[in-house]
């Protein structure tokens, strides 16, 4: 099914004489989003090269939040408004932390713009709109199912993300809308959870909304929070039930380059023992900024042993947007 042919089904869009306020105008305010990234780029591998998604317009002028993964290190850039009409973009920011991208519209054109809401709104059992771009037709109504810590297994954790169900089937920078008609929050994962009688149940993972006025300023100024960066290994964690292991490493990146194998299992970070994601990015980030050396435990085969990692940057391993 091409991206163009694609609808939520019927009976799972949300009604427009359900909410108290205009629908179908908030659902004009998403974009869609296509990227393009050179075959060279050091996310390309793992992301691909050829990337799309969703995006809102938060303000007049064509600023568009989205996702970051879809426009990290992104070189040419398309936005699709409602009406069908492509509109040039440049890639301005990627918040590591968040996990929050921002877009600039090139052309002059009128777009309009969503309001940012309260994500305390988004309270388990309230109903909401995900939204992609598109219309009512690639809109569903959903439910928060919870709020929880989520940690992702790239270095990345958010204390208090967003869950729904049921969750949307192209949820990449799809727009969380609230009773009120304002933005709640942008669609990240899909996830499954299983139930007491064994069957598993999409989701998605939304990262909350309230996150970005705290860092707007500098994203625009600096296409980075102006702080140190936190520290980054390079590595990509899975947990089971015997604890957290190295699922693949980053070419020529902190932890490959310390000697960190694929099937090391991750003991402790410096004195204290890591049982779970959410443990292992705390201790590495409690490490100090980027560049500070984070000592690792790891069982390898039947034995144990101490490994220092030097970390980085993970932005200097990425390209820059280039500039128009």
């Amino acid at each position: 099914m091409s991206e163009r042919e694609w609808e939520i089904p019927p009976n799972l869009q949300p009604d427009p004489a359900d909410y108290r306020f205009d629908l179908p105008g908030v659902l004009r305010t998403l974009v869609g989003i296509r990227s393009l990234v050179p075959s060279d780029a050091f996310t390309a591998e793992g992301l691909g090269t050829e990337r799309t998604g969703s995006g809102v317009v938060i303000r007049p002028d064509g600023l568009v939040l989205t996702i970051g993964y879809i426009v990290t290190e992104a070189e040419t850039l398309w936005l699709t408004d409602a009406d069908g009409r492509a509109i040039p973009g440049h890639a301005l920011a990627y918040d590591q932390t968040t996990g929050f991208g921002l877009v600039q519209a090139l052309a002059h054109v009128e777009l309009p713009a969503i309001e940012l809401g309260d994500d305390a709104r988004a309270r388990p059992g309230t109903t909401a709109v995900m939204a992609a771009a598109g219309g009512p037709s690639r809109a569903i109504e959903t439910r928060i199912s919870g709020r929880d810590t989520f940690a992702g297994y790239w270095e990345y954790l958010l204390e208090d993300a967003i869950f729904t169900a049921p969750a949307h089937p192209f949820w990449g920078g799809a727009a969380l809308i609230g009773d009120d008609g304002r933005l709640l929050g942008i669609g990240s994962l899909v996830l499954q959870q299983g139930d007491d009688k064994g069957q598993r149940h999409d989701m998605n993972m939304v990262v909350p909304i309230g996150l970005l006025p705290p860092i707007l300023d500098d994203l625009l100024t600096y296409g980075r929070v102006n702080r140190p960066a936190r520290p980054w290994l390079g590595l990509y964690a899975t947990e089971g039930e015997d604890g957290i292991s190295v699922g693949g490493l980053a070419n020529d990146g902190p932890a490959e380059q310390a000697g960190l194998r694929v099937g090391d299992r991750l003991l402790a970070v410096g004195r204290e023992e890591v049982g779970d994601l959410a443990s292992l990015w705390r201790a590495v980030w409690a490490c100090g900024d980027a560049g500070a050396t984070v000592p690792l435990r790891v069982r390898r085969r039947h034995g144990s042993l101490t490994m220092a990692v030097v970390s980085a940057d993970r932005a200097s391993f990425l390209k820059a947007p280039r500039l128009h």
